[in-house]
């Protein structure tokens, strides 16, 4: 307890000294605790580092699966230029009403598109629609189908395409070889595709902070 408190405390210093700023970011965050969706969203500092990292890649078009209140999605909006574009897959219809409203207010609705239903449909008429290659995908969604998730992420990618997976490590659990837990199980399969996929090279980052003890999934897709 003493350590998570620590944990807590450090994140709360690195969003106040780099991240205190971000106003949009703050209303987005009491908007989702207002609708009472799940408090499961990025921290700031993590937002801002999807942010950076959209920046880094210098990426146009982002397909995130997931989208809860859009914070992450918000984020990364804000690292795209003007005329960058995000498609955003969210199963249930609340919680992609919650983040059109807060995707209005950011001013970014010319940027993103929300897509409502089950992200493996959208996904595969995506394909039927020969929509083109991404240039970062995010993967935060139900964690049993982050297999299918990363085989459509490979799909939807070209070179140099960098895909992140967030919540890989799952308090440690994901070396459990013998969990019974369909979650951790998804991430175990998910591990198991990145390590004998040639096209993509990866590693993962443990992380703490206000989210508890959890980790990120980034990679590149190779030629």
């Amino acid at each position: 307890m003493e350590m998570k408190q620590t944990w807590e405390n450090v994140d709360e210093y690195i969003t106040d000294r780099l991240c205190s700023n971000e106003q949009i970011m703050d209303e987005v965050l009491v908007a989702n605790r207002k609708a009472d969706l799940p408090e499961i969203d990025v921290s700031p500092n993590q937002g801002k580092f999807l942010q950076l990292l959209v920046q880094m890649k210098g990426a146009k078009r982002i397909l995130e699966i997931g989208t809860l209140g859009a914070y992450s999605t918000i984020w990364m909006a804000r690292g795209l230029p003007s005329d960058g574009r995000i498609i955003t897959l969210e199963l249930d219809g609340y919680h992609a009403q919650v983040a059109q409203s807060n995707i209005a207010h950011a001013g970014l609705e010319h940027m993103i598109e929300v897509r409502r239903g089950d992200a493996l449909d959208h996904l595969a008429k995506m394909e039927a629609e020969q929509e083109g290659a991404f240039d970062l995908i995010f993967i935060d969604a139900d964690k049993p189908n982050n297999p299918k998730y990363l085989t459509w992420a490979l799909y939807f990618s070209h070179p140099g395409t960098v895909i992140i997976g967030d919540n890989v490590v799952r308090d440690g659990e994901i070396v459990n070889k013998h969990s019974t837990d369909p979650r951790i199980q998804g991430v175990r399969t998910f591990y198991d595709i990145l390590a004998d996929n040639p096209r993509i090279t990866s590693t993962a980052i443990q992380t703490v902070g206000s989210k508890g003890y959890d980790g990120f999934m980034i990679g590149i897709v190779q030629e």
